[in-house]
C-alpha cells in the first residue's frame, strides 16, 4: 500500500476518531435519530456546496441509483441501528462491535465475493479486535435480552459496513469509476432519503426536550461537514484504490484517536490499557495491510 494511502487512512481514523467529541454534546440533548438525520442532511448539503465551488459536473455516469442504494446501506441502515443499540449498550461494547467491521468485510469477501482468505487477515482481524476491547475497557456486563439486541444491532450494522465496501467497488468503480466526492454526496442523498420519514416520526412523536445552543450546532456542523461529507470522500477514495477489507481497518484506528482526542481537548486520563491495546492494534493493521506473497 502506497504512503499516501497509509496516510488517508490515517487522516480517515483520525477524523472519524472526533466525531466522538461531537457525538458526546449533540446526542443527549437532541436523541439518536434526530442526530443521525441531522449528520448526514448536513453533509449532503455540505457536499452541494463542495461540488459547487470546485465546479465539479453531476454526472454520475447512471450509477446516482446505486449511490443511493450504497447510501442507504452504508451509512442510514447502520446510523438507525447503533440509534438502538444506544439505548441499550455501554459506548464501549459499541466500539468493540464497530471494529468488526473488517472480520465481516474478510467473511463476507470469502462468502460472496471471492476474495482470498489468509491466515494473517484473519490473525489480524481477532488481534484487532482484541487490542480494541483492551483500549475501550469495557468491563463485563450481565447478559440479557437488552445486551443482545444492542449486540445484534451493532453486528447488523457492520455486516451492512461489510457488503456496502464490495457493493461500491462493484457498482461504482467498473467502466471507468466514479469520483469519489460524487460517490459521497450520492451516498448522503441515499441516506438522507431514508431517515428523512424516521426523523419526521420521530420528532412527531417523540420531540427532543431541548433543539440545543449554538454549541450543539457548532458541533454539528463539525460532525456533517468534516466526520461525515470530508470523511466519506476519503472513504471511497480508499475504497478504490485499496480495497474493502482494508480500508475497513480504519475502524480499528478510530477508538484509539477517539482516546487521544479525549485525552487532549477534554483531559481525560490515560493508561498503560492504551499503550498496550495501541501496540496490538499496530500489529493487526500490518498483518492485514501487508502485501500477500506472490505464489
Amino acid at each position: 500500500m502506497s504512503p499516501i494511502a497509509i496516510t488517508r487512512l490515517l487522516i480517515l481514523a483520525a477524523v472519524w476518531g472526533a466525531s466522538f467529541l461531537f457525538m458526546r454534546i449533540i446526542a443527549p440533548v437532541l436523541g439518536t435519530l434526530p442526530t443521525a438525520f441531522f449528520r448526514v442532511s448536513i453533509a449532503c448539503l455540505g457536499l452541494v456546496v463542495i461540488l459547487a465551488l470546485l465546479r465539479v459536473r453531476w454526472n454520475f455516469n447512471g450509477k446516482l441509483g446505486a449511490c443511493l442504494v450504497l447510501g442507504m446501506v452504508n451509512s442510514g441502515i447502520p446510523a438507525t441501528l447503533y440509534s438502538v443499540a444506544a439505548q441499550v449498550l455501554p459506548a464501549g461494547y459499541s466500539a468493540i462491535f464497530n471494529a468488526t467491521t473488517p472480520l465481516m468485510g474478510v467473511l463476507i469477501g470469502a462468502l460472496f465475493f471471492r476474495e482470498p482468505m489468509t491466515l494473517a487477515k484473519l490473525s489480524g482481524i481477532f488481534l484487532g479486535l482484541f487490542g480494541v476491547g483492551i483500549l475501550s475497557g469495557a468491563g463485563p456486563v450481565e447478559f440479557d435480552y437488552k445486551l443482545m439486541q444492542g449486540a445484534l444491532s451493532c453486528l447488523a450494522a457492520t455486516t451492512c459496513y461489510g457488503f456496502a465496501g464490495f457493493l461500491a467497488r462493484r457498482w461504482l468503480d467498473q467502466q471507468g469509476g466514479l469520483d469519489s466526492r460524487l460517490s459521497a454526496l450520492g451516498s448522503m442523498m441515499g441516506a438522507t432519503l431514508l431517515l428523512l420519514p424516521l426523523f419526521a416520526y420521530n420528532v412527531m412523536t417523540e420531540p427532543p426536550a431541548s433543539w440545543g445552543g449554538w454549541q450543539v450546532w457548532l458541533s454539528l456542523l463539525g460532525l456533517g461537514l468534516l466526520c461525515t461529507a470530508f470523511a466519506y470522500i476519503l472513504y471511497f477514495r480508499l475504497l478504490s484504490e485499496i480495497g474493502p477489507v482494508k480500508a475497513t481497518t480504519v475502524t480499528f484506528m478510530i477508538p484509539a484517536f477517539g482516546v487521544l482526542w479525549g485525552a487532549w481537548l477534554l483531559d481525560e486520563p490515560l493508561s498503560m490499557a492504551h499503550l498496550y491495546g495501541g501496540v496490538l492494534i499496530a500489529l493487526a493493521l500490518w498483518l492485514v495491510l501487508k502485501p500477500a506473497k506472490a505464489h
